[in-house]
């Protein structure tokens, strides 16, 4: 049975606690690595100068503590086999469907990976349900 790394347990943790339950219980059902959680302004310049990210600091919902996005690749890890990533993307929405709605906390998941203009594979994030308002800071 797949398990979290220490690498993948450390990102984990800078994430918010819908992200952490929800991934908890998909390494259950398929391997994968948590390469990314929370990002200081430091990480999110480089990202975002290297072309990973769109977004400048602190625009990013990694940038948000504990962290509203996570990224996560297939294990082992192939960039090139865009399958996999849908396979796991599957999962994980699979998984978030199964939540008790209590543990979800009004909050929805989006996939990079459906975006249109800027198509990113290892991306999950969570965007507060429409209509209401987000917790205050």
């Amino acid at each position: 049975m797949p398990k979290f790394s220490k690498r993948s347990t450390k990102e984990l943790d800078t994430v918010h606690i819908v992200l952490q339950r929800l991934l908890k219980r998909v390494i259950l059902r398929t391997d994968f690595t948590v390469i990314c959680g929370h990002r200081g302004q430091e990480a999110q310049t480089k990202a975002y100068e290297s072309g990973a990210s769109k977004l400048q600091f602190p625009h990013s919902k990694h940038n948000i503590s504990p962290s509203l996005a996570v990224d996560c690749v297939p294990y082992p890890v192939d960039w090139q086999d865009i399958n996999r990533f849908k396979e796991l993307a599957s999962v994980v929405k699979e998984e978030f469907a199964a939540m008790p709605e209590a543990e979800k906390l009004r909050y929805e998941l989006v996939w990079g990976g459906d975006w249109k203009t800027f198509v990113d594979a290892p991306h999950f994030e969570l965007r507060f349900a429409e209509g209401l308002n987000p917790p205050k800071r």
